[in-house]
C-alpha cells in the first residue's frame, strides 16, 4: 500500500514513478510552465554579478599576496584564477545546456552516479546544508563596520556583530522577502561601484597624489616570490573564493528564457568583465600601499588604500561602503542557500521535510533559511576569531573542489561512453573540462600535505582542519544514507522510491515517497 494518496497526488501533478535504479530519471527540461521563465539575459548577467562580487576582492588579496610573496605572482594568481573560472563556467555550460533544470550540481550528479540509489544526493545534501556559506562574509561585514565605528573588533564585538548581520539577512528575507529582494539588488549594483570607485582611486594613488610616500610595488614586481606548492594552493583557494558564483544561474535554468543561448552568453561575459574589475583593483592596492602595510592589513587592505590617498576620515567612510557590499554577498548567498535547503525539504531528502520544505507563515522559505542561519552561527562563535574568515573560506572551497573534479571528469567520461540523451561534446570543451578537473584535484590533495614554515593557513587551528571538514562532511552524507535509505526502510518495511512531481510554484521536481511493503 502507497504511503500517498493518489487522489492528491493527481492534484499535485505526479507524472511518473521512477524505477529503482534511476536509469529512467528525465534530466531534460520541460517547457510545460512557459510562464516561469522570466530570467533574460541581463538578470542572468546579473545574478552572477551579484554573488560572485562580494568581499572576496576587499578581503582577500593581503593574504593571497603574503602566501605568495611578491606583487607580481599575486597578481599572476589572479589571472590564473580568472582562466580556472573560465574553465569552470564552460563546464557548468555544458552541464546547463544537458540538464536545463533548477538545482546545480545536484543534478549533475545525480546524472553522474547512479548506483548505489540515493547516495550521491544524500552526500550533496549534507554539502548544501551543513556548510556555512554566510559566515565569511559576515565576519568580513563586523570587520568593517567596527573600523567605521573606531571600535576594536575583539573576539566578542566581532562575533556579536556577524551575528547581528547574519541574522538581518534571515529575518528580512523570511519575513519581508519582497523588501529582501529589493534590499539584495539595491546592494548589488553598489558593491560594483564601490568597486568602480576603489579602481579609480587606484589611478589617483598612481598619480603620485597620497597621503603618504607613493610605494615602489611595481619596480621590482616579483622580488619575494615563494615556491611552495601548499602556499600556491592556498592562494588559489582565496583567488577562486572570489570567483565563487560563476555557476550561479545554473541553480534557476529552468525560470531562464532559452537557457542554453543565454547561460552561453551570460557566464563568459560575467567572467570577462569580473576579470578585468579584480585586476584593476589589485593594481589599485599595489599602488597605494607597501608589501608590507597589505600583508599586515588583514581583511582592511581596501581601506588602508583609502586612507593612504584620501586620509582617514576616507578610510572609515570606504569600511562603511564595504561592510555594506559584504551584507549584499550574506543577502544573496543566505537567499540561494536557503532555497536550497528549501528545496531538500520539499523533495522529502531531509528529515522533517515539510517543515523544511514550508513557505510559512510569510510566504517565504523562514524555516529553510533558519537552518543555514543556525551553520553560520555555529561557525561564528566556535572558531576563533582570527581563523574562521580562512576556515569558512578553505571549508566550502575544499568539498567544492571534489564536486567539479567529479562533474568536470565526468564529462570527459560522457564523451566516449554518453547515456542516450547526453549531448555531444567538442573537444576544446573537453580540454576545459579536464584542466577544470585536474585543477580541482590538486585544490583537494595539497592540503593534505604538510605546508612550509610561515605558510600555516591558521593561527591556532592545525592546517589540515579544512580538509578533514570537508571530508567530514562527505562522511555524514554518507552515514545519513546508511540511516535514511538502507537502515529505516528495513526496520520500517516500506520501499524509499521517487516520482516527478509538478510543484505549486510549477517547476517540476524529483520527490521521495515511501510505500509499505505487505
Amino acid at each position: 500500500m502507497s504511503s500517498f494518496n493518489s487522489d492528491k497526488d493527481v492534484k499535485k501533478g505526479v507524472v511518473k514513478v521512477l524505477d529503482e535504479v534511476d536509469d529512467n530519471i528525465d534530466f531534460r527540461d520541460d517547457d510545460s510552465v512557459p510562464e516561469r521563465r522570466q530570467i533574460g539575459l541581463f538578470s542572468a548577467v546579473f545574478i552572477i554579478f551579484n554573488r560572485i562580487i562580494g568581499t572576496g576582492v576587499f578581503a582577500t588579496p593581503s593574504s593571497i599576496l603574503g602566501l605568495s610573496g611578491s606583487v607580481g605572482l599575486s597578481l599572476f594568481m589572479w589571472i590564473i584564477g580568472a582562466l580556472i573560472a573560465a574553465a569552470g563556467m564552460q563546464v557548468y555550460i555544458i552541464w546547463g545546456s544537458a540538464v536545463p533544470k533548477n538545482g546545480g550540481e545536484k543534478n549533475y550528479l545525480e546524472y553522474l552516479f547512479r548506483k548505489p540509489k540515493f547516495l550521491v544526493t544524500s552526500v550533496f545534501a549534507a554539502n548544501g546544508v551543513l556548510l556555512a556559506w554566510a559566515a565569511g562574509n559576515s565576519l568580513v561585514f563586523g570587520e568593517y563596520i567596527l573600523l567605521a565605528a573606531n571600535v576594536e573588533p575583539t573576539r566578542w564585538t566581532l562575533r556579536l556583530v556577524g551575528f547581528a548581520c547574519v541574522t538581518f539577512a534571515l529575518l528580512i528575507h523570511g519575513v519581508a522577502l519582497k523588501w529582501g529582494l529589493r534590499l539584495q539588488n539595491f546592494l548589488g549594483i553598489f558593491k560594483i561601484l564601490v568597486l568602480l570607485f576603489v579602481i579609480i582611486t587606484g589611478f589617483v594613488a598612481l598619480g603620485g597624489h597620497m597621503k603618504v610616500p607613493k610605494p615602489n610595488n611595481f619596480t621590482d614586481a616579483f622580488q619575494g616570490t615563494t615556491a611552495s606548492a601548499s602556499s600556491f594552493c592556498l592562494s588559489l583557494y582565496n583567488v577562486i573564493w572570489s570567483y565563487i558564483g560563476f555557476s550561479n544561474v545554473n541553480y534557476a535554468l529552468a525560470e531562464v528564457k532559452d537557457p542554453k543561448r543565454t547561460i552561453r552568453i551570460a557566464g563568459p561575459f560575467a567572467i570577462g568583465v569580473v576579470t578585468v574589475l579584480y585586476l584593476l583593483a589589485n593594481i589599485a592596492y599595489f599602488a597605494g600601499a607597501p608589501k608590507e602595510e597589505i600583508t599586515g592589513s588583514g581583511r582592511l587592505v581596501a581601506a588602508l588604500l583609502f586612507r593612504n590617498v584620501y586620509g582617514p576620515r576616507a578610510e572609515r567612510a570606504l569600511s562603511v561602503f564595504v561592510a555594506l557590499s559584504a551584507l549584499g554577498n550574506v543577502l544573496s548567498v543566505i537567499f540561494s542557500q536557503g532555497r536550497v535547503n528549501q528545496e531538500l525539504g520539499r523533495e522529502g531528502i531531509l528529515p522533517f521535510s515539510k517543515f523544511w520544505g514550508s513557505n510559512r507563515p510569510f510566504n517565504a522559505p523562514l524555516a529553510g533559511l533558519g537552518l543555514h542561519w543556525t551553520v553560520c552561527l555555529i561557525v561564528i562563535f566556535a572558531l576563533p576569531p582570527g581563523d574562521a574568515y580562512n576556515f569558512v573560506i578553505n571549508v566550502i572551497s575544499y568539498p567544492l573542489s571534489i564536486i567539479n573534479a567529479a562533474i568536470s571528469f565526468g564529462i570527459v567520461y560522457l564523451a566516449y561512453r554518453p547515456y542516450p540523451d547526453w549531448p555531444r561534446v567538442g573537444i576544446p570543451a573537453q580540454a576545459a573540462a579536464a584542466f577544470f578537473g585536474a585543477v580541482n584535484v590538486f585544490l583537494f590533495v595539497v592540503p593534505l600535505t604538510k605546508p612550509p614554515v610561515g605558510a600555516d593557513p591558521y593561527t591556532s587551528l592545525p592546517y589540515w582542519t579544512h580538509a578533514v571538514a570537508g571530508w567530514a562532511v562527505f562522511g555524514l552524507g554518507f552515514l545519513y544514507w546508511v540511516f535514511w535509505a538502507l537502515i529505516l526502510p528495513k526496520v520500517g518495511k516500506y520501499k524509499l522510491y521517487r516520482v516527478e512531481e509538478w510543484g505549486k510554484d510549477g517547476l517540476r521536481r524529483h520527490v521521495f515517497k515511501t510505500e509499505k511493503i505487505q
